[in-house]
């Protein structure tokens, strides 16, 4: 009975502590009490403490996710970036090959080409090694193409058939000329009455121009001037453009002109070529002839 009445009096002690020690707690004071202090210290020192590493964690994860996310981005930009290279390329080829397309087909309807047939076609393979530039066309001797005819672009001339299979051909460029596959040719001099003539007789590797060698010196000849085909040899038809002088000098011996030339057509970025058979306005006029 003692004992029960003594744990009842520690209670009701305490309760009347604690129930002070709240109300003192509660009062408007400055001043904290020094077990106070103790524990407002001991706590915040805790809370700090604990909330470090997990902000430090958060935020570490918070940073995780976004450089993973600005990755993402930046692959997705990446991919943009190169799709949208590729349409631009894309859009510059199809711009060169609807250019090209629109001069040779100016060309073939031209007042000039009437007088001949031409054929067209398209380059299906190029070759170029030290002493030959060739490329291979999709026509052949199945459509009337045969050897040494003059193949052009929109732009002017750019070699002649070599050989020709039944549905392909193989067309030797300009640049790959010597002495044995000169061309005939007339300078146009608006000062002169009749044109100057000579021969194309290789091509300059260094300066990637045309060599045109005449027979003796010629003061009118000048930068600017117009060569073309002159129809002599039987070979190409006369006035096929074939470049523009860019400079002009005597041989060695001073007896002759050399003369280089720039090519009117590119010789190197084309697709679209035109064939002509210089025989069939001759034919054609034969037929008419014999018709009459």
């Amino acid at each position: 009975m003692f004992y029960k009445k003594k744990r009842l009096f520690i209670f009701l002690i305490s309760l009347i502590l604690i129930v002070g020690l709240i109300g003192f707690s509660l009062q408007k004071r400055t001043n904290l009490t020094v077990l106070e202090d103790f524990i407002h210290d001991t706590v915040g020192w805790v809370q700090e403490v604990v909330n470090k590493p997990i902000a430090f964690t958060t935020s570490f994860a918070n940073n995780v996710k976004e450089i993973r996310n600005v990755y993402r981005e930046n692959q997705k930009l990446k991919s943009s970036l190169e799709e949208l290279r590729q349409l631009e390329y894309q859009n510059q080829e199809l711009t060169k090959e609807i250019t090209e397309l629109q001069e040779t087909l100016n060309k073939t309807e031209s007042d000039f080409l009437q007088n001949f047939n031409s054929i067209q076609a398209s380059v299906i393979a190029k070759s170029k090694d030290q002493w030959f530039n060739l490329v291979t066309i999709n026509k052949g001797s199945q459509n009337g193409i045969a050897p040494n005819m003059a193949v052009i672009t929109g732009q002017g001339m750019i070699g002649k058939v070599q050989t020709s299979s039944p549905f392909t051909s193989t067309v030797l460029l300009l640049n790959g000329f010597d002495q044995s596959n000169r061309i005939s040719v007339n300078v146009d001099v608006a000062e002169t009455e009749t044109d100057i003539s000579g021969f194309i007789v290789g091509y300059d590797e260094e300066s990637e121009h045309l060599l045109l060698e005449l027979n003796e010196t010629y003061q009118e000849l000048a930068e600017g001037q117009s060569v073309f085909s002159s129809g002599l040899g039987g070979v190409f038809p006369k006035g096929l453009e074939i470049g523009e002088i860019v400079k002009v000098e005597a041989d060695k011996y001073e007896l002759t002109s050399i003369a280089y030339v720039k090519p009117s057509a590119d010789l190197e970025h084309f697709n679209h070529v035109i064939v002509i058979d210089r025989n069939m306005a001759t034919m054609e006029g034969q037929a008419e002839e014999d018709a009459s």
